[in-house]
């Protein structure tokens, strides 16, 4: 089965290209509306604070939770002290990758990945992972907004935390194709919604209550087959008030691509009887 001619909302932004593809691909018409940009921080003073502890051996653990948010701590303490500096104080102590992109970034700086985060990668994985490890003085690189439940997690089990973050969550520079897509949704013009992040509904929310459509937008998702990466991206979504109908087998962009095309025609049959 495929999407067959179905209008799907895609919100990526870095792999709009590559999603889009994957959605003809599987039959379905792409509506793109790219929601979010990875804005670095003004100031990084509290990054170098950080530095400062992390370069005088205060932590024995350090939890390294995206790509982006690795490479561009590097580059922020880069400015200050020797590039080779961060990377001498990682393979100094434990180094725990969520997944496999901090990790590849890893491999690049040349610091070996003490413990890997198994699929889907969740802050529960994580916690699953490092949950028979010694370390207690534990730094977690953070990516657009504190992960509560991470940092409450440790503490519990009696870490002492410090977060650092280099960049945070902002609506894209050109938001006319999220306004649109908007518009769109509120008219009934969609089918399919897939959503990779939590943030893509946050902010497809924001951009739907400043044209006064927010109501309609939910009501129309809550119509609609709505696909969620994993965990994560599926709170996000029944803490909005829209319940996702399915996650792929992996979290991946193109399992959720297919999965999706493969059920989308009977959860729609299911939703209009």
């Amino acid at each position: 089965m495929s999407f067959d001619g179905m209008n799907v909302l895609s919100l990526e932004s870095r792999r709009s290209a590559g999603i889009a593809e994957l959605i003809r691909k599987q039959g379905g018409e792409p509506v793109l509306a790219p929601s979010m940009r990875e804005a670095p921080l003004d100031r990084n003073e509290a990054a170098f604070q950080f530095a400062e502890r992390l370069f005088a051996g205060e932590f024995d653990m350090m939890i390294l939770l995206t790509g982006v948010g690795t490479r561009l701590l590097h580059r922020a303490l880069s400015t200050r002290y020797p590039p080779e500096r961060f990377p001498e104080a990682l393979r100094r102590i434990t180094v725990v990758a969520r997944g496999p992109k901090p990790a590849a970034v890893l491999r690049e700086l040349d610091v070996p990945v003490s413990v890997a985060v198994p699929e889907p990668n969740t802050w529960r994985e994580l916690l699953a992972a490092i949950r028979d490890r010694p370390e207690r003085r534990i730094a977690v690189q953070e990516y657009g907004r504190p992960n509560a439940e991470l940092l409450a997690g440790l503490r519990q089990r009696g870490a002492e935390v410090a977060s650092v973050s280099v960049y945070q969550w902002d609506l894209p520079e050109d938001t006319e194709p999220l306004r649109s897509a908007v518009r769109r949704l509120a008219a009934g013009e969609l089918h399919v919604a897939l959503f990779t992040t939590s943030i893509q509904i946050e902010h497809l929310l924001r951009i739907a209550a400043e044209a006064g459509l927010e109501a309609a937008v939910l009501s129309a998702l809550r119509n609609m087959v709505v696909a969620s990466i994993g965990p994560t991206t599926s709170e996000a979504l029944r803490e909005a008030g829209v319940h996702p109908d399915l996650e792929p087998t992996h979290p991946k962009m193109g399992f959720l691509v297919q999965e999706t095309a493969q059920r989308a025609a009977d959860i729609l049959r299911a939703k209009n009887r």
